[in-house]
C-alpha cells in the first residue's frame, strides 16, 4: 500500500520510520517532510495546510491511506474533505477535532460529560476576564482557547502575572485569533503525564503512557516549548492507574463525542494531572503528541499500518497491540533563541555518531544545503534510545548528543530525571 503522511516534525519522522518497517507499506510520501523524513520518503512540496493540493496529490498517486500529523489540517477539517472525496484516511473530523482546536469547547464538554478537569471559566471580553483575575486564589492557568503550538498556556503566580498575560494574549493577540478567548483555571498538582489511545470511535486502546518535558530549563523552569524530550514507559500509570483513566476518561470522552454526533477515529492524546485524587485532564489534543511519539512508537513491537487500517475500517477490536517490554527516553536539540525568534541556517555536524542500533535520530526541522545538514527551526533533532531500563537509554541517548553539534545548540540535561529519582 502507498502512505501519504502530513507534516514535517520529528513526530512524522517518527510515523514515517515506523510505517518503512511494515510489510504491508510499498511507498510512503510525506508532505511537505523534512531533509531528515527525505531519506526515507519521497517529499512532496505542498504544505499541511494546504487541504485541496493534498487531496488531489493523493489522488492523483492512488494513495491507499493518509496520516495526519499536526493539528492544524485536522482543525480546518481535512478528513471531512478527503472523505467526501472517497479517499482513505486516519484522524478526526473537524467536529470531533474541537476537542484540541477550543479549549473553551473541550472544558465545557468535560464539564458535560463529567470528565475530571480542573475548575475554569471561559472569557471572550478582555475586562470581563481582567475582574476576575482580581478574585481569584493563585497560582493559575490562562490558556488561548485556539491552537498556539503548545504554547498557549502561562501559568500566574499573581493577579499582575494573570493581567500582563490577559493583556497579552487579548489585548495584544501574540497568539492571533487563538487567544481571542482564554480559559482561566485551577492550577493543579501532581506529576504529569500523557496517555495516547488508537480509536475508531467504538473501540479504545490506550499506548503506554509517558512523560514530556514542555519548560525549556532544566527543573522545568523557564518558558514553555513544545516540548524539550520525553521518555516512556511511566512508572505513574501502572494497570489500575491506567484502567482509571480510560473509565473516566478516554471512554467518556469518546463517547460523548459520538452523542453529539462527532464520531471520533484516528489518535486521542490526554494530557493528565496525577493528582492526590486521582487523575485530570489538563488538555486533550487530536493527534499524537510530539515528541511523546518518539517514545511511545519504538516501543511498539506491532505493525502499525495493521492499526491504522482497523481504526479506517472501525474494526480496531480485531487488533491487540504488542508492546516491547524496555524504555525510551527522548531529548530534543533546539535552535538559540528558541522557543523565542530562532537562528537558523546553522551547520549540524555529528548526525552520523549514533550510539548505537537502538539510538534513532529523528528529525523535526532540518535541511540540506549540498552534503550539508542545516537547521531549519526552533526545535531540530529529537535523538531516541531504546534500552532495558530508563537509565541506560537515557545514557544512551546522551552519549548520541554529546556527538551532534551546531551553533547555538541547546537541550535539556535532566530528561527523565524524575523517573531516575
Amino acid at each position: 500500500m502507498k502512505i501519504l503522511v502530513i507534516g514535517s516534525g520529528g513526530r512524522e519522522h517518527t510515523l514515517v520510520w515506523k510505517l518503512k518497517s511494515s510489510p504491508l507499506v510499498t511507498k510512503i510520501y510525506a508532505a511537505p517532510g523534512n531533509a531528515g523524513i527525505g531519506t526515507l520518503a519521497d517529499l512532496v512540496d505542498i504544505k499541511a495546510d494546504d487541504i485541496k493540493s493534498l487531496a488531489e496529490f493523493a489522488a492523483k498517486n492512488e494513495i491507499d491511506l493518509t496520516v495526519v500529523g499536526p493539528e492544524l489540517p485536522l482543525s480546518m477539517g481535512i478528513v471531512d474533505f478527503f472523505e467526501e472525496q472517497g479517499l482513505r484516511i486516519l484522524g478526526p473530523t473537524k467536529k470531533a477535532a474541537e476537542i484540541e482546536s477550543s479549549k473553551a469547547f473541550a472544558k465545557e464538554f468535560m464539564r458535560t460529560n463529567h470528565i475530571p478537569t480542573a475548575s475554569f471559566k471561559v472569557f471572550q471580553d478582555k475586562a470581563e476576564a481582567i475582574d476576575f483575575a482580581q478574585t481569584v486564589a493563585y497560582p493559575v492557568f490562562i490558556k488561548a482557547s485556539g491552537l498556539a503550538a503548545g504554547k498557549g498556556a502561562v501559568r500566574a503566580d499573581s493577579a499582575e502575572d494573570a493581567l500582563e498575560t490577559i493583556e497579552q494574549m487579548m489585548g495584544e493577540r501574540i497568539f492571533g485569533e487563538a487567544g481571542s478567548r482564554i480559559v482561566i483555571e485551577d492550577c493543579l498538582t501532581g506529576p504529569e503525564v500523557t496517555v495516547m489511545a488508537f480509536t475508531d470511535g467504538k473501540t479504545i486502546i490506550p499506548m503506554l503512557s509517558a512523560q514530556d518535558h514542555k519548560q525549556i530549563y532544566d527543573g522545568g523552569n523557564g518558558p514553555n516549548t513544545g516540548g524539550m524530550g520525553a521518555y516512556c514507559p511511566t512508572r505513574i500509570v501502572n494497570e489500575e492507574m491506567l484502567d482509571t483513566i480510560v473509565r473516566q476518561i478516554l471512554e467518556p470522552a469518546v463517547l460523548g463525542l459520538e452523542k453529539e454526533g462527532r464520531r471520533y477515529k484516528g489518535i486521542l492524546y490526554a494530557g493528565l494531572m496525577i493528582t492526590p485524587v486521582g487523575p485530570k485532564v489538563i488538555e486533550f489534543n487530536c493527534r499524537f503528541g510530539d515528541p511523546e511519539t518518539q517514545v511511545v512508537l519504538p516501543l511498539l513491537e506491532s505493525d502499525l499500518a495493521d492499526i491504522f487500517i482497523a481504526i479506517v475500517d472501525g474494526n480496531l477490536n480485531i487488533v491487540e497491540p504488542v508492546w516491547k517490554e524496555a524504555a525510551a527516553v527522548c531529548v530534543v536539540m533546539t535552535s538559540e533563541g528558541y522557543p523565542g525568534k530562532t537562528i537558523v541556517n546553522r551547520k549540524i555536524t555529528g548526525l552520523q555518531s549514533k550510539q548505537d542500533k537502538n539510538t534513532n535520530i529523528f528529525h523535526a526541522a532540518t535541511k540540506t544545503d549540498g552534503n550539508d545538514w542545516l537547521t531549519a527551526g526552533g526545535r531540530v533533532l529529537g535523538i531516541t534510545a531504546v534500552n532495558k531500563t530508563i537509565s541506560e537509554a537515557a545514557r544512551s541517548s546522551y552519549a548520541t548528543v554529546k556527538k551532534i553539534s551546531f551553533d547555538g545548540a541547546h537541550y535539556r540535561k535532566d530528561i527523565a530525571h524524575q523517573a531516575l529519582k
